[in-house]
This record gives C-alpha cells, structure tokens and sequence, in this order.
C-alpha cells in the first residue's frame, strides 16, 4: 500500500540517482529564488555544550511561523536538501532555523566531546530554544535521515519537557534502526565510500582541535561504517558494545506509539538505506500519519528536471494549515 502519489518521469525513478540527487550541489542552481539574508547563530545546548546553526527570515514580514531543520549524519546546515528546504520554506513566509549537530556544519571546535547519534538532550535544548527564535509563533520541526530520528525523540521528549510552541514534526527517510542502516551503507560501494570520506575528514578535524585528547590514526585505516563505529566505540565512549549504542536511538514497533505531537512520517520503498519493512511494523497513534512513497530514494523524492523535491510543497502546504 502507498499513499500520496509522488510519481516521477521514468528516468528518475532510479532511487540510486534520488538519492544521489537529494544532497547534489546542481540542485542549488535550480529553482531557488534569490539567497535569503542567513544569520549565523550560536545556541546555549546546557552543560557548557554549544551548537550552531543558520536564521533565516522571510523577505516580507509578518512570519507565519518557524521551521527548525535537522540534517543527516555527515550533513550540515549547508546541505543541499536544507538549503532548498529552507529556501521554500523563506519564499512562502516561515522563518527557518537550520541547525548544526555538534562536529557538524564545522563546528567541531566548540565543543570537546564527540558526536554521538545518543545525544538527544542538547539536540532538544537546542530546537526548544530555536523554536523562539522568530517570537511568538508556532514552530515547526523537519528533520532529514538521522536528523529523522532525533527529531522523533526530541517529540518525544516533549511528553515530559514540551516545546509549548511546536505545532507539528515532519521526517524525511528517518532512520529507526541504525544497525540494519549500517549494515545497508556498508553493502553499497558508492554510499559507503561517501559516508566514509566525510566522516574521515571530520574526525581528522576534531583531532586539530583537540590533538591531547583524540588520536585517531589508527582508526582512519577501517574501510567500513561497521568497523569504524566499533573501534570509536570500544576507544572514546562508555557503550559496552556497537549494538548498545544502536540501541540507545533504534525507533522500531511501538516506540513512536506516544507520540504527543502530529507527525509526518515519509519514506519510499525503494530507500537503498532505510528498510520499508521497519516502517510497516510500526504501531502508531491517530496523531501519526505515515507515508510511503513506491519512489524517492534516500531523501530524494526528485520530481524531474527542476530537481525540485516533492516533499518541499507538501510541507508549505501543510504546515500553513496548522499556522493559523
């Protein structure tokens, strides 16, 4: 069963070419208006953490609202699914807030610590503080693959710390179980050597800055997500094992089943990362909506030529439903 009808001409129904797309730099050159005035901004996460991000209003005032952003793993407030995301969002009246995961988006010097997916309390003090970034008005919240899944706890979360203003959370390819995502980018040539790269070079990175603390050579030579992840584990953190560090942010059967916000769930059955099957599985509440797309890739959901993703007006349109 699939609902919604994204349907894409038949050359970009591929979903290695979707997923390729979601985060290409050609995307940037097509069909964005013209950039929007961004202010960098520096976020109080608690606990001596800070995290960044990127403000970006509306050309004509007064705001509908604001949007905060999460990306994925080795993603950045400058991705290109952000980028666009945020410049629909700008052209049609929302104030966005693109927000940098710690060792993400070059922020790797302001904090000692590394990133782990773990993280949620300074990813929710983060978006609650954001969500007031714009005054007093609702707030919204769309998180893209990993950013997907800690947008589902940081909603969840609010069960006990609400974010009084968030109206809504919408994901995009969320990932629920990290260890079947591993094992899947470790299958794909391409997509392992992507995720590779990127993550090689921030971790020399974070080791410039804190060269007393990190040493990270020897772990630079594993050519897996699998092996990497397990050395960084077993050397700089206190998990007993790779599957309790999974554990501590797998969203699967009735997790999301107390889910206190209304939530958008979007994935596509032919996502070369995220199984469907975890999807269908879920059990979910009446404020959940999901939907599964037959195309979309990871994150792509292209719609042809104008590179323009299908998710981008589904979320104008929705979110200016529930802005009033």
């Amino acid at each position: 069963m699939y609902t919604a009808s994204f349907s894409p001409p038949l050359i970009f129904r591929n979903p290695h070419l979707q997923t390729v797309l979601s985060s290409s730099k050609l995307r940037l050159f097509r069909g964005l208006s013209a950039k929007t005035i961004a202010q960098p901004k520096i976020l109080d996460a608690g606990r001596g953490i800070r995290l960044s991000g990127v403000l970006s209003a509306p050309p004509k005032r007064p705001v509908k609202g604001i949007v905060i952003l999460i990306h994925g793993w080795e993603g950045s407030a400058e991705s290109t699914y952000c980028v666009r995301t945020a410049d629909a969002l700008n052209r049609n009246g929302y104030s966005v807030f693109r927000l940098n995961l710690r060792d993400h988006g070059g922020n790797h010097h302001m904090n000692e610590g590394l990133f782990y997916a773990s993280l949620l309390d300074e990813v929710h003090r983060a978006v609650s503080q954001a969500a007031g970034l714009a005054g007093d008005v609702p707030a919204f919240m769309v998180g893209f693959s990993l950013g997907g899944n800690f947008a589902l706890r940081v909603a969840l979360r609010c069960r006990s710390e609400p974010i009084e203003n968030l109206r809504h959370v919408y994901c995009i390819s969320p990932v629920l179980d990290p260890q079947k995502a591993t094992v899947r980018i470790d299958s794909i040539d391409y997509i392992r050597w992507y995720f590779m790269k990127k993550w090689r070079h921030s971790l020399v990175r974070k080791q410039s800055f804190f060269p007393r603390r990190y040493d990270f050579s020897q772990l630079l030579v594993k050519t897996s997500i699998g092996d990497l992840t397990d050395a960084l584990l077993e050397r700089y953190s206190q998990f007993s094992s790779m599957k309790a560090y999974f554990t501590s942010y797998t969203l699967v059967d009735d997790a999301l089943q107390d889910l206190p916000l209304p939530t958008t769930l979007l994935t596509a059955a032919d996502d070369p990362i995220i199984p469907v099957e975890d999807f269908r599985q879920l059990r979910l509440n009446s404020r959940t909506e999901l939907s599964i797309q037959q195309y979309g890739g990871h994150n792509g959901y292209i719609e042809g030529f104008s590179l323009r993703s299908w998710y981008e007006t589904r979320i104008v349109s929705l979110f200016d439903g529930l802005a009033i």
